[in-house]
């Protein structure tokens, strides 16, 4: 299947848009400017991404595939909050990929690896 080569204005970065001031199970980020969201969505590869979190915060993180797995996940760096609460970095599973309305992607983050 085909996959994205690059990012808006041919980077190789994508925003992914995070309703909330950080990430949980069942958080929901909104990844677009992808070029064909249904083949990643079907079949995902490495991916950098900035989320973008409610409060404005930016974050360079990168969706990775786990060797001899079945499964994605977010690695995100420590970073802190626009109100000043230190998050340590963390990789969260991927506990979905969804195709949304205007062609975003739709991961929705699953439980801290190691949990």
């Amino acid at each position: 299947m085909a996959h994205p080569s690059g990012g808006p204005a041919g980077t190789d970065t994508f925003p992914a848009l995070c309703g909330h001031t950080h990430l949980f199970p069942g958080a929901r980020c909104r990844v677009q400017g992808l070029p064909d969201p249904q083949a990643f969505a079907a079949e995902p590869r490495p991916l950098d991404v900035d989320l973008r979190f409610s409060d404005g915060v930016i974050v360079a993180a990168r969706l990775l595939t786990e060797p001899g797995e079945d499964a994605v996940v977010l690695t995100v760096p420590a970073r802190t909050t626009a109100a000043g609460t230190r998050i340590d970095a963390r990789v969260w599973r991927v506990r979905d990929l969804v195709v949304r309305e205007g062609a975003d992607v739709e991961l929705v983050v699953g439980a801290l690896r190691g949990s």
